[in-house]
């Protein structure tokens, strides 16, 4: 595929408004995707190479997370391995399905996922990390798998359930913000791998993204210890729909 420097710029500055949508509300990718399949690019290609932005912007999103003090170790490093070998088994459902079956599916999720922006799991204890028990160990894993499945077949919106998993294990949002952060890392490295591996990924337009995420990802961080998400919540679950509707009328 051709790409000139109109949609190269375009996907930068898409990139810039998703690294700051992802990292202090999630969503991102619910605008990343589709504006990739509408640049051109095959349904089952723009998810792959949307990976790309996700890998750049959470590699800055961390390290800024962690010049903070805001992230989590144990927590972090315990559902990562799940969810981990989750992504891998779900990026490679990723690479057998058909681009028409996939912007289905994708436009399904979206429309789902609508409604999960507006759930709001609360703690009764916050904390700075969390010391799992064998009980809470055994579900933290099974759903991290699930969730790093989820996150290397669309990813699109698996930030939202990381932090649900991620609050309700006590921490507050910053540091959900931060283990989300760094989940997605994870599982976005094993996703490019298998989506490398399978030809799938088309990478001027997803360093061109890359670039403008791991910039508002950074941006993102800064603002995510100062201000409310509420409407920033509102905001992606319009956008969001907006294109789910769009993906499914139009060719």
């Amino acid at each position: 595929m051709d790409i000139n420097i109109l949609q190269v710029f375009i996907l930068f500055v898409v990139g810039v408004a998703a690294g700051v949508l992802n990292t202090l509300a999630g969503g991102g990718s619910f605008i990343t995707v589709p504006v990739l399949i509408f640049t051109g690019l095959e349904p089952t290609i723009a998810n792959a190479t949307n990976r790309l932005g996700i890998l750049f912007q959470s590699i800055f999103g961390v390290r800024k997370f962690k010049s903070m003090g805001y992230f989590p170790k144990n927590y972090s490093y315990t559902v990562a391995i799940p969810a981990a070998f989750g992504a891998l088994f779900g990026a490679y459902l990723a690479t057998i399905i058909t681009d028409d079956a996939f912007r289905k599916y994708f436009a399904f999720f979206m429309i789902i996922m609508t409604f999960v922006t507006f759930f709001k799991p609360s703690a009764k204890e916050l904390k700075d990390d969390v010391v799992f028990t064998s009980k809470s160990l055994i579900i933290n894993t099974v759903a991290f798998f699930f969730i790093g499945m989820y996150s290397g077949f669309v990813q699109a919106g698996v930030g939202f359930l990381m932090i649900a998993g991620a609050v309700l294990a006590g921490l507050d949002m910053v540091r959900a913000n931060a283990v989300k952060m760094f989940l997605n890392l994870i599982t976005a490295t094993m996703s490019v791998a298998i989506f490398i591996y399978g030809g799938k990924i088309l990478f001027i337009p997803g360093i061109a993204l890359g670039i403008g995420m791991s910039i508002g990802a950074v941006v993102g961080a800064g603002f995510s210890v100062k201000v409310s998400n509420n409407f920033l919540k509102r905001l992606v679950s319009v956008i969001i729909f907006v294109f789910a509707i769009l993906l499914l009328v139009l060719k």
